[in-house]
């Protein structure tokens, strides 16, 4: 089963090695945290991810530059904000089915996040961005 799909595809295509590197450790950690769900355990699994989504937004906030991430990009770090707290919450709760339903909204806000952020590269670059 894979989780962050759309992530790591907008992380090939936007030539971002860090963010897709993340991404696909956080995807990892998240099945080894989907395991622990289902199976009903109570593991230090569940602490890693949290630790490896934060690691995966701050590469991306890395990639994007941080002038793009707190201005024209706020909108986007503040819905993958909203969607880690939904997937801290589905975990904390040990509910399978909110924690698959909150991947869903995560990986499609992150993805968003560096698609966009690539667009606004080519349509207007900003002079002395680190984006």
């Amino acid at each position: 089963m894979t989780f962050l799909p759309l992530t790591v595809d907008a992380a090939k295509r936007a030539d971002a090695p860090e963010v897709l590197r993340n991404a696909l450790l956080t995807d990892r950690a998240a099945g080894e945290c989907w395991t622990v769900l289902l199976a009903g355990c109570e593991f230090g699994v569940k602490r890693g991810l949290d630790a490896q989504l934060r690691r995966l937004s701050e590469a991306t906030a890395e990639h994007v530059g941080t002038r793009w991430w707190f201005s024209d990009g706020s909108a986007h770090r503040k819905r993958v904000a909203r969607a880690q707290e939904n997937l801290l919450a589905a975990i904390a709760e040990g509910d399978g089915q909110e924690f698959a339903l909150a991947f869903v909204g995560y990986d499609n806000a992150m993805a968003g996040a560096v698609v966009c952020a690539g667009i606004g590269k080519h349509r207007r670059p900003v002079e002395g961005s680190t984006a």
